[in-house]
């Protein structure tokens, strides 16, 4: 599968599509600073063994000194990246597009580990110590307990506040604060939104609608949490009928949210009090009355665009009502990683995208469209890293 020429032809011709070989960029960064970070991350968080250290001693120093090498000739999906990574395998990590190499670094990482092998350490996440971590932190607790003031607000209100609670969880990812830091939530630059569809959000999802919402979920833990408060309120208000919650097969950008996490996250709802429990406890209902159900799909660990999806999730997303795709990775899948002028058109660039769609995202990468000139400008002028800093955001939407 590989990219279609309707992206390099046409507005595509002038974004080139972003690499990791400028040094000081954000894409270098990741894979010069983060990526080696996170791999002693792995190795301290575990007992591995002698061949799993020598495996990620060998990965340290491909990424860092050496090429692109394909996956082992036993790996189980090699025929797979071989077709997706043909151009790549003996070029240096940096000169591959930045959504290929971080994409592919992660699966090799989950080889390095065992976690598609057979022995002993076959599917045990190497990013749960870090999620679990997370979940159990006094942060969460106090995001919990904050939804007993919500409880007696009018629910335009309520749904304002969950809605803005689901956009800016995303600043929590695990990956982000590696190399970043989690921004202070007290700074004037976090509730900055570049670009602001959601009336147009609430206006296609009205109350009493047979309306099923598809979710892409992207971070577990403090990001999670919020997302599925926010499910709890699109059926208890009846703004949706059904929601669908897609999630990673396996293991993926360090905090990338997965079935074990949902059920981590529900089970921290119900042991919660207050409001808190009450919703989990609705949650676990709604998913075994089949209002709220979980799928997932190997394309979401895939390193193409989202115009690339194959048939059978096309018509998924072509039967919601609405898609909401939540964070900084799958945004960049649904407009392309391109350095795309920043006013260029949102609507046309997921003009592909079937059926309605909706990005709520906390800036972390360059990529970026669909912003006013005005805007732009000034955003420019303050001298700040405001597409990768985690400090904005937005919500956009193409009906």
């Amino acid at each position: 599968m590989t990219e279609k020429t309707s992206r390099s032809s046409g507005d595509a011709a002038g974004a080139p599509v972003i690499l990791s070989n400028e040094p000081g960029s954000f894409a270098w960064g990741v894979l010069a600073k983060r990526h080696p970070a996170l791999i002693q991350q792995v190795r301290d968080a575990f007992p591995y063994g002698r061949w799993q250290h020598e495996a990620l001693d060998a990965l340290l120093d491909e990424i860092t000194n050496g090429v692109i090498e394909p996956l082992a000739l036993w790996e189980h999906d090699r025929e797979r990246w071989a077709d997706w990574g043909q151009e790549h395998f003996g070029r240096s990590w940096y000169d591959a597009p930045f959504l290929w190499a971080e994409s592919y670094f992660y699966r090799r990482l989950l080889g390095a580990v065992g976690y598609f092998g057979t022995g002993p350490w076959q599917g045990v996440d190497p990013f749960a110590p870090f999620k679990r971590a997370e979940l159990r932190g006094e942060a969460v607790e106090e995001e919990l307990q904050a939804l007993d003031a919500l409880a007696s607000v009018p629910a335009d209100e309520r749904a304002a506040a969950l809605l803005h609670a689901s956009l800016w969880g995303n600043r929590s990812d695990l990956g982000f604060r590696i190399s970043a830091g989690e921004p202070a939530a007290g700074d004037a630059a976090a509730s900055a939104l570049v670009a602001d569809d959601r009336a147009l959000l609430w206006q296609l999802l009205p109350v009493g609608s047979s309306s099923t919402v598809a979710v892409v979920a992207d971070n577990a833990g403090r990001e999670l949490i919020p997302d599925l408060i926010l499910i709890d309120h699109l059926l208890q208000q009846r703004h949706a009928e059904q929601v669908v919650l897609h999630l990673k097969p396996y293991p993926y950008y360090v905090s990338d949210a997965m079935t074990a996490d949902v059920v981590d996250c529900l089970r921290r709802l119900t042991e919660a009090l207050g409001q808190a429990g009450a919703i989990g406890d609705r949650l676990w209902k709604a998913m075994a009355a089949g209002s709220l159900e979980v799928r997932t799909h190997p394309f979401f660990c895939a390193p193409l665009p989202y115009e690339d999806m194959p048939e059978d999730l096309r018509g998924e997303f072509a039967s919601a009502t609405l898609t909401l795709l939540k964070g900084d990775l799958n945004y960049r899948r649904l407009v392309g990683d391109r350095l795309w002028d920043a006013t260029a058109s949102f609507a046309d660039l997921t003009a592909y995208f079937p059926g309605a769609v909706a990005a709520l995202r906390t800036l972390k990468s360059d990529v970026i469209v669909g912003l006013e000139q005005e805007a732009l400008d000034g955003l420019e002028r303050s001298g700040a890293a405001w597409r990768t800093s985690g400090t904005h955001a937005l919500v956009q939407v193409r009906r």
